[in-house]
């Protein structure tokens, strides 16, 4: 298990970062009411998406995991953040999920990064 765990733990996080997509592609009013609330709608919302796709691609490949993990932290990060300042744990009566889907994909990214610490170019070889 050991083994597999790190490559599951990747796959779960591109694949939460790939499903949303389509609700940001798409302009999905549950997305478009999100990125107006906080005034980053359209620009944002394809843009993050953007960067969301790469973070997925870049976890899929192994020499590329600790930027997929570290772009995934930032992008993540900001939600997390968007939430706690200006949109609020629960949006539109979704309980939350939202919010909560972003700490489970922020926590899993920081276990993959400290995975994967020592491929980081440079400061990698001193873990």
């Amino acid at each position: 298990m050991k083994k597999y765990l790190p490559l599951i733990l990747r796959i779960a996080v591109a694949i939460i970062l790939i499903q949303t997509l389509r609700f940001k592609f798409t302009a999905h009013p549950d997305s478009v009411y999100i990125f107006s609330k906080v005034g980053l709608e359209p620009v944002g919302r394809i843009g993050i998406g953007i960067a969301e796709l790469i973070a997925g691609i870049l976890l899929l490949i192994p020499r590329t995991v600790w930027l997929g993990a570290t772009l995934t932290l930032g992008i993540i990060g900001g939600a997390i953040m968007m939430h706690l300042t200006q949109l609020g744990i629960e949006i539109k009566g979704d309980g939350g999920v939202l919010f909560y889907t972003a700490v489970v994909t922020f926590l899993l990214s920081a276990i993959i990064l400290w995975l994967y610490r020592t491929s980081i170019p440079i400061i990698g070889k001193r873990f």
